[in-house]
């Protein structure tokens, strides 16, 4: 077997003794995501890349986009735009300043990227306005007091890109610059009051390890992990989701 599929499989073992009933925060994003999508909703992607789930969820990625009635993504680095796998109405640009008119969707959602907007405030109230009254903004961002964004910031950014790929397997092209501006649930309730929404629910969740690929190491990592899977530490957890309504 392959040393990385084999590590992960090591991985599972460990996470299921360690810290049993933890979930991958994408997998969670996915199930808030096919709450809110139906067969009317108009469907906005922030940030798209070149996919909306993960790797491996392509076919579920596939019937989820067949089941809204559009969908379109922006995203500023045109390489990521010409690779994408489901979204076909795609536009380079800048979510300050977003190519559609007023109450062009009900939905909006931002997969990792509002960790990556520097003036989410100008930013959360461009969203807001091509939202239709009662649209709904879902956002999927790491918790800038988690241990993962602490350790980001502090090491060296050729590292980092080195680390992403050892970890994540993700290309040094895929990483983009940082700013951590909306990124605990403070934050995004003060921002989401200023540009007129309300908060229908803010989740701090823990998500799955991230030095799998270094198992001495992962066990330390998910001993912590179940240490912020505990009430008292509930502030530290790794991920936010977020859903925001905008108000009518």
């Amino acid at each position: 077997m392959p040393l990385r599929p084999l590590l992960f499989r090591i991985y599972w073992a460990l996470e299921r003794m360690i810290a049993p009933g933890l979930r991958y925060s994408h997998e969670l994003y996915e199930h808030v995501l096919e709450s809110q999508v139906g067969r009317d909703t108009e469907w906005l992607d922030l940030g798209c890349g070149h996919q909306i789930l993960p790797e491996w969820r392509a076919e579920q990625e596939k019937h989820l986009v067949a089941r809204c009635r559009s969908i379109a993504g922006i995203d500023a680095d045109v390489p990521s735009l010409t690779k994408h796998r489901t979204i076909k109405v795609r536009v380079a640009g800048n979510i300050g300043r977003l190519p559609w008119r007023d109450a062009s969707f009900n939905l909006v959602t931002a997969n990792m990227v509002v960790e990556h907007l520097d003036a989410p405030g100008m930013q959360f109230a461009e969203i807001a306005r091509v939202l239709k009254p009662g649209g709904v903004f879902i956002m999927h961002t790491p918790n800038r007091r988690s241990y993962t964004v602490i350790a980001a910031r502090l090491i060296p950014e050729r590292l980092k890109r080195a680390l992403v790929y050892l970890l994540e397997q993700r290309e040094a092209e895929d990483v983009f610059r940082t700013f951590y501006r909306a990124n605990t649930k403070e934050e995004i309730e003060k921002l989401a009051g200023g540009a007129g929404f309300g908060v229908q629910r803010i989740r701090l969740i823990v998500s799955s390890a991230e030095l799998v690929v270094v198992p001495p190491l992962v066990v330390f990592e998910l001993l912590w992990i179940r240490l912020l899977m505990t009430k008292l530490l509930k502030p530290f957890r790794t991920t936010i989701i977020a859903v925001l309504q905008k108000t009518t």
